[in-house]
């Protein structure tokens, strides 16, 4: 079975892993990695966007093998320490997470798009295509103009 080294959250891994297996399971089931989440495997819902090379996307469609002396960066790599990225924060301070299943993802793509644009539109942020079943869109909104003014 083919080897891939790459980085995650900052640490060198190296897997034992089919060169087209997705990379949601090399993080979940090969490392324990369980902030992205399995929702469709299709990129579809986006509960499992976590950054590569600091750009979002879907590892649930991401050969292992695309990941091969790449940075990983899962919901687990953000904060510093203890203390929280900005937009973690914000998430807490406008108390978005219902079920929570989806804030992971939701939480990467927003990261993302404050990279991309540091004061962001409305429209720039309903643009972010993760699904949230709970509907908590509006807050997710707040949140992401907090963590930029935050910035």
């Amino acid at each position: 079975m083919p080897s891939h080294t790459f980085s995650v959250n900052g640490e060198s891994v190296t897997v034992d892993a089919p060169g087209d297996m997705p990379l949601l399971w090399v993080l979940r089931d090969l490392l324990g990695i369980t902030g992205p989440k399995y929702g469709c495997g299709i990129d579809v819902c986006k509960a499992c966007t976590s950054h590569l090379d600091g750009k979002a996307v879907n590892p649930c469609v991401v050969p292992v093998a695309d990941a091969e002396g790449r940075e990983v960066t899962t919901i687990e790599g953000l904060a510093d320490g203890d203390r929280l990225h900005p937009v973690q924060q914000a998430w807490l301070e406008e108390d978005v997470a219902q079920c929570g299943y989806c804030q992971p993802g939701q939480i990467m793509a927003a990261v993302a798009l404050l990279r991309e644009k540091r004061d962001p539109t409305d429209a720039d942020i309903d643009a972010i295509a993760n699904v949230c079943r709970c509907g908590t869109y509006f807050r997710i909104r707040e949140a992401i103009k907090r963590a930029a003014a935050n910035l």
